[in-house]
């Protein structure tokens, strides 16, 4: 296997997914937030509940510009912190029910998408489609 060729497979997935998903996603999130605010609410759905720490390294943003969009987000009542029960000095943020409400409504819009794009794709061919983001999840993107 030339690992040099999977390596440069791997990257022109990577702009494909970048690529796929701004299509999926354009349009879909609330004027009421920014595209980095949506950013950070979807990360949140998908991995709550997260630390501020933790959005600032996944989202690639500094921890000062974090702590003032996750204020923004709280105020428009979008996500709430807590506090660890075992470390009190530790919190951890979750989507509010509202943000939960619009994330799900969202998240409605982009399945509704991604169903279109995939209305030609057989039984066996959406089978393989699931196994294939379950070995590169297990394999590639992990955490």
């Amino acid at each position: 296997m030339d690992k040099n060729a999977l390596f440069y497979k791997l990257v022109s997935f990577t702009a494909s997914v970048h690529r796929v998903t701004t299509e999926l996603t354009k349009d879909v999130k609330s004027d009421l937030i920014s595209q980095v605010q949506y950013n950070i609410l979807e990360y949140i759905a998908v991995s709550q509940p997260v630390t501020p720490s933790e959005v600032s390294e996944c989202q690639n943003i500094s921890m000062p510009n974090t702590s003032r969009e996750l204020r923004k987000l709280m105020e428009k009542g979008l996500i709430e912190k807590f506090t660890d029960t075992e470390d009190r000095r530790k919190q951890y943020i979750r989507l509010s029910l509202n943000g939960k409400k619009m994330m799900d409504e969202t998240f409605a819009s982009i399945e509704s998408r991604f169903f279109n794009r995939m209305e030609h794709a057989s039984k066996e061919d959406l089978e393989e489609i699931e196994r294939a983001l379950e070995i590169l999840q297990a394999k590639v993107f992990y955490q």
